[in-house]
């Protein structure tokens, strides 16, 4: 039993993994170094950091690049 929890944990993570890396593609950032992009998350983390307005100007460009998937 603790073995197919495991697998079960290993595949949600990988499903996590391979969806959090399809973000970085829609944000145009494919191509960028790997520093770069944990550069510019790390960055992203501390400036939200207790700051709602921020976190919210975000959420809304977020949501309105999902929204244009089907264009």
């Amino acid at each position: 039993m603790a073995r197919t929890m495991t697998a079960d944990a290993r595949k949600k993570d990988t499903r996590e993994k391979i969806e959090l890396g399809g973000l970085i593609v829609k944000a145009g950032l494919r191509y960028e170094k790997r520093a770069l992009l944990l550069g510019l998350l790390i960055d992203a983390s501390r400036r939200l950091k207790g700051d709602d307005a921020e976190q919210t100007r975000l959420t809304a460009i977020g949501a309105e690049a999902f929204a244009h998937d089907g264009e």
